[in-house]
């Protein structure tokens, strides 16, 4: 088997992987959500509405403070939604695997040993960029 084949047997493999399988169920359930759907449509149109008012000749900025305080709202909604915490938690697992995986590959082609290498979760400080703490 040539390392193409091996790549796309690779590819399967994750998309078997029970954290991949778990963050399909999680996005199904999210699609299927018809509160939080609303709720992401609702935080949609307000982002419109707040681009076209920052970029507005003269800006009114109790409009645009407004329509923040109504984003960061509609925002908090969206993220203590049962749904959209499974998609999150379920999300978070699968990274880690897959950065393993990344880690372990992309190590492997600079030299280091396939069976020893694995990926090394750093904190940057930011959590913003974090996809969990191990």
């Amino acid at each position: 088997m040539d390392i193409i084949e091996l790549s796309r047997e690779l590819g399967r493999k994750i998309q078997q992987e029970e954290s991949y399988v778990a963050m399909q169920e999680a996005n199904k359930a999210c699609e299927n959500d018809e509160a939080l759907q609303a709720l992401i449509g609702e935080f949609n149109l307000k982002k419109l509405a707040l681009n076209e008012k920052i970029s507005a000749p003269e800006q009114d900025k109790e409009a645009v403070a407004a329509l923040n305080t109504e984003m960061r709202k509609i925002y908090a909604d969206i993220m203590v939604n049962e749904n959209m915490i499974k998609l999150n938690e379920s999300k978070a697992q699968f990274d880690t695997i897959i950065n393993r995986v990344f880690a372990i590959v992309s190590n492997s082609a600079n030299g280091e040993d396939p069976n020893t290498t694995d990926y090394q979760a750093s904190c940057s400080g930011s959590c913003s960029s974090c996809s969990g703490c191990h």
